[in-house]
């Protein structure tokens, strides 16, 4: 399974400063199935930062909330 064609959408229409919250368990889905879960597997993790990077977002996993976040970097002004 990877990333589902909405999310694409959403990550290509974030605003800047905006989050998109995926929860962990759909993190595992999407990136790296079969991986185990609980922790979020290194595989799932480095391929959700690569994911995002398609889409100008950064990534990261938040252990402590058991979900990741795509946000757009607002450039240095």
């Amino acid at each position: 399974m990877s990333a589902p064609e909405e999310m694409d959408v959403v990550l290509e229409k974030l605003p800047l400063r905006i989050g998109a919250y995926v929860p962990d368990d759909l993190l595992e889905d999407w990136f790296a199935p079969g991986t185990g879960m609980n922790p979020v597997s290194k595989e799932a993790l480095a391929a959700a930062k690569t994911y995002g990077w398609r889409f100008e977002c950064e990534f990261k996993y938040y252990p402590e909330r058991m979900e990741g976040v795509f946000w757009k970097w607002v450039p240095a002004i």
